[in-house]
């Protein structure tokens, strides 16, 4: 790693301010060069360093912190993190910041509810007396250690109280957006074996009102039909708003659990069960490139070091800080940067229940105002569209609290990162781009903001403990300014451990194109100062809004209508998600494509997926075009989604005037 010194306008460096340099848990540059060397050289002695700071029932067994193979040639792929050591994560998020560190009267949380009116301030005693309860009553439906558990709730405090809960009695949690549809829902209670689903009532979204609780009901039946039988328990997303609607909420006496009452009369304490390491911790589920959904599986205590490091680390985590990710607890940023990162290390952040633009354009500076936010992560999809208002809306508010920006989800377009530095952090607060995914448990590319001089777009440099490379279609690694795959040598505590009840699925997706790697699915450029620069998936997934979604997942959904004979989706630039989806399909003979299939389409796509993978642009294809050997060429639909008139070579298809059609058609569609 070389930083360099003047550059020209294009690989202009903005530096950390002084000011944050002095206190910062990792000051400068050489002091993270320090600690890489050290966790990439002495990883048993770094990672001890952080365990030593947790509770531990049982240490963990002699030998190396983590162990592992990343060879599917010999062997089965495995990881593993202080085997033999028993802990409790809820007890170290909660217990022992309330107990050992006298943190009972400190605000854990504050709500903000979709209307600005409704907030709620938590404590961390609070925290722990309603999680207890939580726990109790989930062992009184039946719920023990190893259960899955699946959570389909809104950004309310009940979310965080019902994953921890889970986490304190050893059973499972398996958070599903409150986005997705009744069939997308189903899915994923299905494959988990969910004992028990914990939903609400309904939540507004904006002005719009989604019924949860109809949804739920749909995905259970849909799961009887199926053969597995879940438990519901409900609670009132938002009492003062929805209750009215609560009594017209269909009702199943011998299923449905009405969650203030059950947790009426429950104990306030609960005895946590003392796990494995590796013992499950949570299933998420995250698109396959199958277009099935894969549970991407997370343990006990290599999520929590890493987790908690990370937070620490990359928002230089202070006891005064008042700390904002807007993202959602259904996506796994939720999971690590809003619930167990930021609880590991005594932090107090805010929960936001609604939406960027609602009910003005300046909610989001409205609500960094009124708390004094000082550490803000979003993702550039908020930022494009807050772009779209001017500085204006940003320029009412007081944002002289912020010290830390921070962005997830997607890589940040330069022209995005400007605006984020400039307009809402006033050229003095560093934007740290991380780079993560759903596998990854945490960041394993980012700056550090007092220690890396930043380049717009870049994720810069490799966390802790963490070992890239980039290696060539053949998969020879690349040394110095390079492209190609991004992968990793080396696993870090964080790492997921399996698919679940698929680890054949696990190794095939993730090692077995470069056996000795885990394999990312993005590609990625190193610059000659040896920044990381990510450049997209080089596989069949699309990124919208920063959500990871399959092409085959919604080719599937297409290809569901009766009138629809193949499907094919690629991916469009969009000013605002960064990506939409651009679909072509082919009809069955002789139907007609017109406006009302393509809104028929939309819905079907709504209904088995959800809201965030409706397609913006569906073309009528004829046909696909293929190779002789029937393979779709998906680079030729990108090209043609993309408006480009340069297609390559088309010598390889088995019928060139296919694309002389779709090039016709699409104007029509953009138009």
């Amino acid at each position: 790693m070389v930083v360099p010194g003047s550059r020209g306008a294009e690989d202009k460096l903005y530096h950390p301010p002084p000011g944050l340099q002095e206190d910062a848990h990792v000051p400068d540059f050489n002091s993270y060069l320090a600690l890489y060397r050290k966790s990439v050289e002495n990883p048993d002695g770094f990672w001890k360093e952080i365990a030593d700071e947790f509770f531990w029932k049982k240490p963990a067994a002699a030998g190396p912190m983590l162990q592992y193979n990343f060879d599917v040639t010999k062997g089965n792929i495995f990881i593993k993190c202080m085997e033999g050591a028993k802990t409790n994560v809820c007890y170290n998020v909660l217990d022992r910041n309330v107990r050992d560190k006298d943190l009972g009267e400190k605000v854990a949380y504050y709500w903000e509810g979709n209307s600005p009116d409704q907030s709620m301030v938590i404590t961390y005693g609070q925290m722990l007396a309603q999680v207890c309860r939580c726990a109790n009553v989930l062992k009184k439906m039946g719920v023990k250690k190893g259960d899955r558990v699946a959570i389909y709730l809104p950004m309310i405090p009940e979310l965080v109280y019902t994953m921890l809960a889970c986490a304190r009695i050893g059973a499972v949690h398996s958070i599903v957006f409150a986005g997705f549809s009744s069939e997308s829902l189903c899915e994923r209670i299905m494959d988990a074996q969910s004992a028990v689903l914990v939903t609400a009532d309904g939540v507004y979204r904006g002005e719009k009102l989604i019924n949860l609780k109809q949804i739920a009901d749909e995905a259970l039946k849909k799961c009887g039909e199926r053969s597995v039988a879940t438990k519901c328990l409900l609670s009132s997303a938002n009492a003062n708003r929805t209750r009215a609607m609560s009594h017209a909420t269909s009702w199943d006496g011998a299923r449905d659990v009405w969650w203030d009452e059950a947790l009426r009369d429950a104990e306030e304490e609960c005895e946590p069960e003392w796990l494995d390491a590796e013992d499950p911790l949570f299933i998420l589920y995250t698109s396959g490139s199958t277009g099935k959904p894969k549970g991407v599986l997370h343990t006990v205590a290599g999520y929590l070091l890493y987790t908690s490091l990370t937070f620490k680390c990359v928002f230089d985590h202070r006891h005064d800080d008042v700390y904002w990710c807007t993202a959602d607890i259904g996506w796994i940023t939720g999971h690590s940067y809003i619930a167990y990162g930021p609880l590991a290390n005594g932090a107090t952040s805010v929960l936001f229940e609604g939406i960027p633009v609602y009910p003005h354009v300046g909610r989001f500076w409205e609500v960094i105002e009124k708390y004094k936010v000082t550490k803000f992560y979003t993702a550039p999809t908020a930022l494009r569209l807050l772009m779209k208002y001017g500085r204006e809306p940003v320029e009412k508010y007081d944002l002289s609290s912020l010290r830390i920006l921070g962005t997830v989800g997607e890589p940040i377009n330069p022209e995005a990162w400007h605006w984020f530095y400039e307009v809402v952090g006033q050229s003095r607060c560093p934007v740290v781009d991380t780079f993560w995914q759903t596998e990854t448990g945490g960041h394993v590319l980012t700056p550090l903001p007092a220690a890396t001089p930043l380049k717009p777009g870049s994720a810069t440099f490799p966390f802790f403990g963490v070992e890239p490379a980039i290696l060539n279609e053949h998969g020879e690694e690349l040394e110095g300014e390079a492209e190609g795959y991004l992968v990793f040598r080396r696993p870090w505590p964080g790492i997921m451990r399996t698919v679940y009840r698929n680890h054949q699925r696990f190794e095939n997706i993730y090692f077995n194109k470069f056996p000795g790697f885990y394999v990312t699915g993005d590609g990625c450029r190193r610059d000659k100062d040896g920044y990381y620069w990510i450049t997209g998936r080089i596989d069949d997934m699309l990124n919208v809004s920063g959500h990871l979604m399959s092409t085959a997942e919604v080719e599937a959904a297409l290809t569901g209508h009766p009138s629809v004979a193949e499907a094919a989706v690629v991916s469009r630039p969009h000013k605002v998600k960064g990506e939409c989806l651009y679909c072509f399909v082919s009809l069955k003979d002789h139907l007609e494509f017109n406006r009302t299939l393509q809104d028929e389409l939309k819905r079907l796509v709504r209904e088995k997926i959800g809201p965030i993978a409706t397609p913006d642009f569906i073309q009528n294809a004829p046909s696909l075009p293929k190779t002789r050997s029937g393979k779709i060429m998906r680079r030729i639909l990108r090209k043609i989604a993309h408006n480009e008139s340069d297609l390559g070579d088309l010598s390889t298809l088995a019928d060139p005037k296919v694309v002389e059609v779709l090039l016709s058609q699409r104007s029509q569609v953009i138009a």
